[in-house]
């Protein structure tokens, strides 16, 4: 039985994916052809394979066999015949990579790695997947650097590679599948909602309970092509869920721990927002202004010097755990706050100490 989509038509937010599956899986197009009057019957791997430079007919079809090949918005198998005027897409679950990727000697802060995984602690500030005017100096390009002696490693082989992702100035823990068998295990868990993520957020303000959960379906901010937002209408948005605990509060400003239930983009970042708790410094969000707090000058300034210790949004990828996807093993790591989330925090420790 065939997979629907929804198609989202974004060329203007090219980091959203391109379809959305009944399952919750996001797909990026990769290529689109389309059936001309004229095409008589025929099977969809020899289509593709018939349009397509450097490709084979069996690479063709493990994709069709990895739901990645769709027609007019229905995942199909490879014995598929195209008639006239079918659309036909290649997707994938992560943005096309518009050039070559270049092996690049990026360090990376390896926590863990064996033969099926590699776990890495991303700093803020590195990207995650190359496009977008970021074709150099991204998480894929210094993956490719550390695997560029490993024969049965392709950085663009889509059925390797990064499981899932975190903002450029997200800081914090990345799982990387080695093997195809991974990437489908790994898949299956995060969809599942079986592996264990939890973020510290530092938020505007403070919550009235100190525990709780938001529920509120994302979908991309109708009025803001750059954002995301909380959609209230029934089946425009995908369904997400923030659970969120208070560690600690300095009064105009809280750090909490955020458990992913979802990992939808901006997740924490939107719900947080549509809360009216903003990330600290999310310029994106709106977080990068005053929201809380006097009008005194010298507090002004003291929350300038806030932003300038931690210059990105207050959002850290803490905790991640999963089931290992050969052995079963329960895998649990945990990523200490960089130093400036950490610095960011004790300035207002002290300043809760001095203005009590």
């Amino acid at each position: 039985m065939t997979e629907d989509y929804e198609i989202i038509d974004s060329p203007e937010f090219s980091e959203e994916p391109t379809y959305t599956t009944e399952d919750g899986r996001d797909l990026y197009e990769h290529f689109r052809f389309m059936a001309d009057k004229g095409q008589t019957l025929l099977r969809v791997d020899k289509f593709l394979v018939d349009r397509m430079e450097k490709t084979s007919r069996n690479r063709i079809q493990q994709a069709a066999d990895a739901g990645c090949i769709i027609v007019n918005g229905k995942a199909v198998k490879s014995s598929y015949k195209v008639k006239p005027g079918d659309i036909v897409s290649i997707v994938m679950d992560r943005p096309r990579y518009e050039f070559e990727i270049i092996a690049e000697d990026i360090p990376l802060n390896i926590v863990y790695e064996d033969k099926d995984v590699l776990v890495v602690d991303k700093p803020a500030g590195l990207v995650v997947h190359p496009g977008h005017g970021n074709y150099h100096g991204t998480l894929v390009n210094a993956i490719a650097w550390h695997f560029k002696d490993n024969p049965d490693y392709d950085v663009s082989d889509p059925r390797l590679g990064l499981v899932h992702r975190i903002d450029k100035d997200t800081s914090g823990l990345l799982v990387i599948a080695k093997t195809p068998e991974a990437k489908t295990a790994l898949g299956e868990q995060f969809f599942n909602k079986t592996t264990r993520r939890e973020y510290v957020a530092m938020i505007w303000g403070e919550f009235n309970e100190k525990k709780g959960t938001i529920t509120g379906d994302i979908a991309r901010n109708p009025k803001n092509k750059l954002q995301m937002a909380v959609i209230p209408e029934p089946g425009k948005g995908k369904h997400a869920v923030t659970h969120y605990e208070e560690i600690e509060s300095f009064g105009y400003v809280s750090v909490v721990k955020c458990k992913l239930e979802t990992g939808r983009t901006h997740q924490i970042r939107v719900h947080m927002q549509h809360m009216g708790h903003p990330l600290f410094n999310d310029e994106r969000y709106g977080g990068n202004q005053i929201l809380r707090g006097t009008t005194f000058a010298k507090y002004r300034q003291f929350v300038a010097n806030c932003m300038e210790i931690c210059p990105r949004q207050a959002l850290h990828a803490r905790t991640l755990g999963f089931k290992h996807p050969s052995t079963g093993e329960e895998m649990n790591f945990e990523s200490p706050l960089p130093s400036d989330f950490a610095s960011l925090i004790e300035k207002w420790r002290d300043y809760r100490k001095n203005n009590d």
